[in-house]
């Protein structure tokens, strides 16, 4: 009756095992839950949903909330996740099995009722006032002093075996006991929009700006460049990463300092996590400004948690200079990036063939297309199913700008104005799994100053099933005044769209969306309005 499934992405091991596998640290009950004459596992799964593990049931996830959301106990990953003590018993007399689970000592889930064919398990709260757990706790139960009630025994970090009766728990009053009727869910403020959040809500810099996100084995990662405004020398690469359940707080890892008396700002970092096992890489640059600037690059061996080995990339090598670079069959990257010299804009493409020595200049090839009619930086990447490579370019000229390639980035097609309007402001592109084309960007035009410039207050995503006809989809964000801009964009391996962007210098928003779920509204004409 036990299935075979994959462990989740942050474990070393990535073989299929039976669904007895658990999380770590956690302590599985052994019982008959459902009664019938046959032992059953109750037992976090790989992914800590509560589960139990019979032959009687199809699905095992067999727990839900009042809600009707299958209860996961633990979200987080890696060395967060896990950690669960259980506990199977008839708490409260009514003749179900509740389950009690490790906390300052344990807390009951009433098991109220069957819907479904599932289990409604209401969170009650904690047994007892006391606070024994330290670092975790481990509760049981036996009948200690016979009197046909199950008292609460818990295990300590400290070594002591704490015990009390079950007259003396907390007794929570019968209306708390009940469970409610699922909660009726809020309208989404677009078909296909899951959450959004930001990255953090406080920070020692004043603003920030250009972020960018990667998945890695260990989960999300996002970075950007903060301090004082964008130019300041004290503008640092700051980054943070998600743990399953929350985002870390920032942490700065590079500065532009050069000696006691000299210091340069950094720009624009671009995350890149290569497959297997390879440590996870941070471009980013360094300089006075962006006809100045310089590429550099740091290296995280543990899932973004921390950067080191900083290395400065070969003269004439920023890197990727803004959007996400792409991983070529030949196992080479590269690289859209691009030049700022003066009033020249000047795009062009850089190949990495040593992801494990970005640092030597015979590693890197470099094409920059001779012929370039239009003024246009920061290219992001489409790819099609024929091996065709498309660039969507940030340009002075009102709209967004296009090549394409067909032998892997080393020559490009003539530049070409497309139909979306571009406020000379940074986008971001993304080809989804199933073929379908994404593109976050402002469906705004110039009209703030000369050279394309326009207003950044309203932020949009728009698709497309061959990359040129573009379709609306939704407006993500919008203000009276504001700015939301300088997107990124990833699909992770469940299958879901984040997005992250600037929330007017202050923050970083995080923005998840199911793919399946988004369709088209009409025409992009319909963000003239919005």
């Amino acid at each position: 009756f036990l299935k075979s499934s994959p462990p989740p992405r942050f474990c070393w091991w990535q073989t299929l095992s039976e669904d007895t596998q658990t999380q770590w640290r956690t302590t599985p009950f052994a019982c008959d839950f459902d009664q019938d004459d046959q032992m059953d596992l109750i037992v976090l799964d790989q992914e800590g949903y509560l589960t139990c593990q019979s032959r009687a049931l199809e699905d095992p996830r067999h727990f839900m909330d009042e809600d009707e959301h299958p209860i996961r106990l633990n979200a987080q990953t890696s060395g967060r996740s896990g950690r669960v003590k259980l506990d199977v018993v008839d708490w409260d007399g009514d003749g179900r099995l509740d389950i009690l689970v490790n906390s300052e000592n344990a807390t009951w889930y009433r098991n109220c009722e069957t819907r479904s064919g599932k289990i409604v398990l209401k969170k009650i709260g904690p047994l007892a006032k006391r606070n024994v757990a330290g670092h975790t706790s481990s509760p049981s139960t036996c009948d200690f002093n016979r009197d046909g009630k199950p008292d609460l025994l818990v295990g300590a970090e400290n070594g002591r075996i704490y015990h009390i009766a079950h007259d003396d728990c907390i007794a929570y009053p019968p209306e708390a006991l009940e469970p409610r009727g699922p909660q009726a869910m809020q309208a989404p403020p677009f078909p296909g929009w899951v959450a959004s959040s930001f990255v953090y809500q406080e920070a020692p810099f004043p603003q920030c700006h250009a972020s960018t996100i990667v998945e890695t084995p260990r989960g999300l990662v996002a970075a950007w460049f903060g301090g004082t405004r964008e130019k300041h020398p004290d503008v640092g690469i700051w980054s943070s990463y998600h743990d399953g359940k929350q985002w870390s707080g920032p942490t700065e890892w590079a500065t532009g300092v050069q000696h006691a008396d000299l210091r340069y700002p950094t720009w624009n970092p671009v995350l890149f996590q290569p497959p297997g096992n390879q440590p996870l890489m941070l471009f980013f640059k360094v300089g006075p400004n962006p006809q100045e600037w310089w590429g550099e690059v740091l290296f995280s061996h543990d899932g973004g948690r921390s950067f080191r080995d900083r290395r400065r990339l070969p003269e004439g090598i920023d890197g990727p200079v803004r959007c996400k670079p792409l991983l070529m069959s030949s196992g080479h990257l590269l690289c859209p990036s691009s030049t700022e010299h003066g009033n020249d804009w000047r795009y062009h493409f850089e190949t990495l063939v040593d992801l494990a020595h970005p640092e030597l200049g015979d590693h890197w090839l470099r094409h920059e297309p001779v012929e370039q009619p239009f003024q246009i930086i920061q290219p992001t990447f489409l790819t099609h199913p024929d091996g065709t490579l498309q660039a969507l370019c940030r340009s002075k000229h009102e709209r967004i700008v296009q090549s394409f390639s067909s032998d892997e980035g080393r020559t490009w097609t003539a530049l070409e104005l497309t139909d979306m309007p571009n406020n000379n402001s940074g986008i971001e592109s993304l080809t989804l799994e199933d073929g379908r084309h994404l593109l976050v960007y402002n469906h705004m035009g110039g009209g703030r100053r000369n050279e394309g410039w326009g207003f950044r207050n309203r932020i949009h995503l728009a698709m497309s099933l061959d990359g040129r006809k573009w379709q609306a989809v939704a407006l993500l964000e919008s203000a009276d005044q504001g700015e939301f801009s300088y997107p990124s964009m990833i699909q992770s391996q469940d299958g879901r769209v984040h997005i992250t962007y600037t929330w007017n210098r202050k923050r970083v928003r995080h923005m998840i969306l199911d793919p399946s779920q988004l369709e088209p509204i009409g025409p992009v004409s319909l963000f003239d309005a919005h």
